[in-house]
């Protein structure tokens, strides 16, 4: 099975090709330009590169969210016109687990984090284990004291991931110190490889209800947040 992956949900623009359990070809780069020129191409040249026709496609996956919403919803679009184009099954898979599984050796938690501003993140915990990544509290939208707390009481060494780490790297050591683990380069990158694997045995969602998850707070919340400005 040829499965296509998508994901540019944040700054990362990436697509892979696998078939089975092998990757055929890797797209990655990691700049703050926008997708909606760059993410076609980058497929078109791909699948070329690769002497892949879309028709041979048998799945796509993409990543749909939380991150940039426009990011999100430029991958989204793209996923689910090919789809529906090509007749073939699609796959949304949490830009987080995606993350989360450049960690999966970590004998521990693995947190990976989106800045959200303010001092929120986008974030969850995972764990991996033999039949794969567990979640362990679903991706939400929260500050990150808070998320920290949370964390601590865990009694638990805890892998953070992400390119965003660093924005909250003093609280995150502040409120964990010796259980918080940094994760270093290339890990803190989401590689699309991860997420054409872990999408590859999802159920497939249908082309015209699948929506990008930008874990949205709450009304009232974000009106107080609005007001603060």
């Amino acid at each position: 099975m040829k499965a296509l992956a998508i994901d540019t949900s944040n700054y990362v623009l990436g697509i892979a090709l696998i078939d089975e359990t092998q990757v055929i070809g890797e797209y990655i780069t990691n700049l703050k330009k926008n997708h909606s020129a760059r993410a076609m191409p980058a497929i078109d040249s791909l699948l070329k590169e690769c002497d892949i026709v879309p028709q041979d496609l048998d799945k796509i996956i993409v990543a749909v969210g939380p991150g940039s919403y426009t990011g999100v919803r430029i991958g989204v679009s793209i996923a689910k016109t090919l789809a529906w184009s090509l007749n073939v099954p699609i796959v949304g898979v949490s830009s987080l687990e995606t993350l989360a599984a450049n960690g999966r050796l970590f004998d521990g938690y693995i947190c990976p984090l989106f800045d959200a501003r303010r001092g929120r993140v986008y974030t969850g915990l995972y764990q991996s284990t033999a039949e794969g990544l567990l979640v362990v509290e679903e991706d939400q939208n929260v500050l990150l004291e808070d998320w920290a707390e949370i964390l601590k009481e865990k009694r638990k060494p805890v892998l953070f991931l992400g390119n965003d780490v660093h924005i909250h790297l003093d609280t995150i050591k502040e409120k964990l110190i010796e259980d918080a683990v940094i994760g270093q380069q290339p890990i803190q990158n989401p590689r699309p490889s991860e997420l054409a694997f872990l999408g590859l045995n999802k159920q497939a969602s249908d082309v015209h209800s699948l929506v990008p998850n930008y874990i949205r707070l709450a009304e009232a919340e974000a009106k107080w947040l609005e007001q603060q400005k």
